[in-house]
């Protein structure tokens, strides 16, 4: 049973607060099984998903990729883990308390927990886990979030409390990072975690199979043997292997194509807690300038691509945030940069653009959602003398050259929902690491800074709907939408659940009779 005091209570509805439209996103074009309807349940078999990339890493404290994290999400688990409405829950702890002035986390191991190589999970492993995110051996930490703790002590082998220096309201939502084996010497090549699935295999650009685990703490999932995560890049051939009978589950498929699957597919759909946008780069003329920043995002007419590149159905969005967050969400914002080519002239012409320039959109060639949006944003700034080429890049080299390295123009890409409204909006601050927009605003950093000090509820809201007005006004980039997200299945697999985070959860997926 959770336990709680009254201080405990009011982070936890922080992070409640995130409830998502995922139920009544959750539509199909055919029947779908009711999850009470376990009569229909047939226990095992194996799955086929298409994914699009490779892992970056399978060591989930390294792992920066969307996708890795979606399908290592069945390996790994931290002492809380989320649910599908964005609740959190206990995982690798069985309850908690934290103490009223929000410093001192106090978590008790769930008994008889499993890693997967059989050994139970202690309090060592855990205290390890931290420590190594907080960098104690090397002095470099690994999430920066971390070093907000003082102390780990373990009292006892069942009890781990953790003393922060501040308070902070994002905490208990970073306590999702995976917990490992002390005695583990290479997480990367042998992950290993106490999820519903066990890491098999991994061979670059073809797969990477995960197992049920037998002795899972919760009892009843997985239902399903074995999951394998086919890596296809080319949505074409990905959409041919689904049509054919070799792929059994596509997330991601474009919304377009959903009306060419026959009877033997059905589908579900809904907002996913994504924000797509084109950044620029800060650090790199002509995007220093401000006002060039607006001109592009005047010529830019996200109507038009919602329309054309997900075929409407998509939310038009205005800074970092979707609406899905109710709590935290902006409203008005998506109106403030409406087509107005007039006024993009008239903006590059004060730069000392008046006749335009050229640049360069770098698009991970694997998402066409992506590249397609590239080519109607080329088309768009054309109009205002703005010449675009558009250079498809290999996912590895995205991930090194432009997010790592950030060598690039502007780039198109979508920043996944978190859990935390700070893990969606830190990342513009201009102390992150993976800051790759180069942008930098001190009374931003200062907003931010303030709101995961802030206890009271309403104030924090306040302060990072006033952090999303800031991006908006400054032109941090250029944001478009939260596209739809629609999984495809065959007739026979049922359970698929819907996040607001980057997540395929094959606990829940079974067969029909």
């Amino acid at each position: 049973m959770l336990k709680s005091s009254k201080g405990v209570m009011l982070i936890l509805i922080l992070v409640l607060s995130l409830t998502v439209f995922v139920g009544c996103g959750q539509r199909s074009d055919k029947q779908v099984v009711s999850e009470d309807s376990t009569s229909q349940i047939k226990s095992g078999g194996n799955v086929v998903v298409v994914v699009p990339q490779d892992p970056d890493y399978l060591d989930p404290h390294l792992a920066a990729a969307a996708g890795t994290q979606e399908m290592m999400f069945n390996v790994f688990e931290g002492l809380v883990k989320p649910d599908n409405q964005g609740h959190i829950h206990p995982a690798v702890a069985s309850d908690y308390t934290v103490s009223e002035d929000g410093l001192v986390y106090t978590f008790t191991l769930r008994k008889g927990i499993k890693f997967h190589n059989g050994n139970l999970v202690t309090v060592d492993d855990v205290k390890y886990s931290l420590e190594r995110l907080m960098g104690v051996e090397t002095g470099e930490p690994l999430a920066a979030s971390f070093t907000v703790i003082d102390n780990i002590e373990t009292p006892d082998q069942q009890t781990v409390v953790i003393t922060l220096k501040e308070f902070d309201a994002s905490f208990l939502a970073n306590l999702t990072v995976a917990i490992l084996p002390e005695d583990n010497a290479d997480h990367n090549l042998n992950p290993i975690g106490t999820g519903p699935f066990k890491f098999i295999e991994y061979v670059p650009e073809q797969r990477v199979v995960i197992e049920k685990f037998a002795d899972y703490w919760k009892e009843g999932v997985p239902y399903v043997d074995k999951v394998e995560f086919r890596i296809i890049p080319d949505n074409e051939a990905a959409l041919l292997s689904f049509k054919s009978g070799a792929i059994d589950i596509y997330p991601r498929i474009a919304n377009e194509r959903l009306e060419e699957l026959g009877s033997e597919f059905h589908y579900v759909q809904g907002m996913q807690n994504m924000v797509q946008l084109m950044t620029m780069n800060i650090a790199h003329k002509p995007f220093d300038d401000i006002r060039v920043r607006r001109a592009i995002n005047y010529a830019i007419d996200v109507d038009e691509i919602i329309e054309a590149v997900a075929f409407g159905l998509g939310t038009k969005l205005g800074s970092n945030m979707s609406p899905v967050m109710p709590q935290y969400y902006q409203e008005g914002l998506e109106s403030t940069y409406n087509l107005n080519i007039e006024r993009a002239k008239e903006l590059l012409t004060e730069a000392g653009y008046e006749d335009g320039f050229k640049t360069v959109i770098s698009v991970p060639a694997n998402y066409q959602f992506h590249v397609d949006t590239a080519q109607v944003i080329a088309s768009q700034l054309q109009k205002v003398g703005i010449d675009v080429d558009i250079e498809l890049v290999e996912w590895g080299v995205w991930l090194d050259r432009i997010y790592r390295g950030r060598d690039y123009e502007m780039t198109i890409i979508g920043f996944t929902g978190k859990l935390d409204p700070h893990k969606i909006l830190g990342r513009f601050t201009s102390d992150y690491d993976a800051n790759f927009l180069n942008y930098n605003n001190s009374e931003y950093d200062e907003l931010i800074k303030q709101a995961t000090k802030t206890v009271d509820l309403e104030q924090r809201a306040e302060l990072y709907r006033r952090a999303q007005q800031i991006l908006t006004e400054d032109a941090a980039a250029v944001y478009i939408m939260d596209p739809n997200f629609a999984v495809a299945m065959k007739q026979n697999i049922q359970g698929y659940i819907i996040y607001p985070l980057d997540v395929l959860d094959m606990s829940t997926i079974y067969f029909t009779e």
